[in-house]
């Protein structure tokens, strides 16, 4: 097989700008779907560490606000105690917030003041202190978790863990510090300015007892969407109209939304890719008819010094493959370059979390376009020329 190689790099080699151009296609479809490939599954891949903060097990209900019968929506306290009635509904927590002026010494600023619960990112790290105890929750206790940003503006260098912050003349105990945001562009942080427990919102600032949001906590992940369903309907059905608007939110429908936005793109972009394949294949094609014209005399003389068909049909093959192999790999390197560069300077930097690119499967992909070219378009112009008569052969000028 060695000799076939080498016999096939010479005559690329010898022929190199005829070459470069036959591959050109290549080089541009392969590049373009892996570098599209590299770019959404690090974007995609980004995203789902951002998300990996979301419980799975929660899910919101909000009342549309752009409906008629916005007031007749509104979710009740009464309707909690129905909800959890639900199967699979294990817990159904009211999510009101205020926006205050919030301060501690002579230090102050405005900030949004919400429960614990207030968006199903419970598991937002922490980088001092604790959360709040089931006793807390329970006696509607006066402590607060804080964001970075407010340990920073309201307490400076000092330990907030401890110490005091008003809002007004109701004091809250800080009992822990959620961890600063990742370093991209983007500052990506879940978790509210300062929270408290669930029970002391409610009771502190929504004595109306009507909401326009609330957080369900589910014994079963894998009936998420159904309860989803099943709350909103029974809303629906305690306030007897069929005309109320809810809508849910979970951390499969953030997945679901980015993963589909993404396989969009990469499709188009593939769809792009094949037709350049296909015009690359076409040019591969038409270059290995023309050399199998100029060696034509070559091919006789081999075949009349003892050649067989399928020796000649294995040279001409093994060209192809190597000039597919060129322009596949060549795609490949341009595509990881460009693909791992937009990662780098864009995607990390904006979001500030780093997820493992598809080299393997991007060299896979690659490879198996060249074979898939070599065995398309190098096979006819390897028959042909292995069914060449040796004696019309050597007759050719």
């Amino acid at each position: 097989m060695i000799p076939y190689f080498e016999q096939a790099y010479r005559t690329i080699v010898d022929n190199a700008m005829r070459s470069f151009l036959t591959i050109t296609g290549l080089v541009i479809g392969v590049g373009a779907v892996v570098m599209i490939q590299v770019i959404g599954t690090g974007m995609a891949g980004a995203v789902n560490l951002v998300l990996g903060n979301v419980s799975s097990d929660v899910f919101v209900v909000e009342v549309n606000a752009t409906q008629p019968h916005y007031d007749r929506a509104l979710i009740t306290a009464a309707d909690l105690g129905e909800l959890t009635q639900l199967p699979n509904v294990a817990m159904a927590i009211p999510l009101p917030a205020k926006n205050a002026v919030v301060r501690h010494g002579h230090a102050h600023g405005r900030y949004t003041l919400s429960s614990d619960a207030a968006v199903p990112f419970d598991n937002a790290p922490l980088a001092a202190g604790r959360r709040f105890t089931q006793a807390e929750i329970d006696g509607a206790a006066d402590v607060a978790v804080i964001s970075h940003d407010v340990a920073v503006r309201l307490f400076g260098t000092d330990d907030p863990v401890g110490q005091n912050v008003y809002e007004g003349a109701r004091r809250f105990l800080v009992i822990g510090v959620l961890a600063p945001a990742r370093a991209g562009i983007v500052p990506i942080v879940f978790g509210q300015d300062i929270s408290v427990p669930y029970t002391r919102m409610v009771r502190q600032y929504a004595r109306q007892a009507r909401f326009t949001a609330v957080r369900f906590d589910v014994r079963s992940e894998s009936d998420m969407k159904q309860t989803e369903t099943d709350v909103m309907d029974r809303l629906r059905a305690l306030h007897a109209d069929k005309r109320l608007e809810y809508s849910s939110a979970d951390k499969a429908q953030f997945n679901n939304g980015v993963n589909g936005v993404f396989a969009a793109i990469t499709a188009v972009v593939g769809l792009i890719g094949a037709v350049s394949l296909l015009v690359a294949g076409i040019g591969i094609m038409n270059i290995m008819l023309v050399s199998v014209t100029e060696r034509t005399r070559e091919i006789g003389i081999r075949r009349a010094i003892g050649a067989r068909r399928q020796q000649v049909l294995l040279q001409f093959l093994v060209e192809a493959l190597m000039l597919c192999g060129f322009g596949c790999g060549l795609g490949l390197a341009i595509g990881l370059a460009l693909g791992g560069a937009v990662n780098a300077l864009a995607i990390v930097k904006l979001t500030g979390y780093v997820a493992p690119l598809p080299w393997a499967s991007s060299a896979l992909l690659a490879a198996a376009v060249a074979v898939i070219a070599t065995l398309a378009f190098g096979t006819y112009p390897a028959y042909r020329a292995a069914k060449l008569d040796p004696i019309k052969a050597l007759r050719y000028e």
